[in-house]
């Protein structure tokens, strides 16, 4: 999910670029897919937070990462790394 979400918020990005950088007509759903997968990836990440007993301060980190372009991709990637890490898969 931080994947889809990280790729989700970049091309969001992108059109607001686009939209008032450049005066380019680009599609309204886009935000709206990007809201959703970002509800998503809350629920997941909370769900996995919860489960593996992540301190409160990483567990606000890992949620908020959906929200900054590029920080879901480095934050999934360092959880994903201590995850296995820790339960030794």
């Amino acid at each position: 999910m931080a994947w889809a979400t990280g790729l989700w918020l970049l091309l969001l990005t992108v059109e607001i670029i686009a939209k008032y950088g450049f005066g380019v007509h680009t599609p309204s759903w886009i935000a709206v897919v990007h809201g959703w997968v970002y509800f998503v990836y809350l629920f997941t990440a909370a769900d996995l937070g919860l489960k593996v007993r992540w301190p409160y301060p990483r567990l606000i980190g890992t949620l908020l990462a959906g929200t900054i372009p590029l920080l879901s991709f480095f934050i999934e990637h360092r959880n994903a790394q201590q995850v296995k890490r820790d339960f030794q898969l």
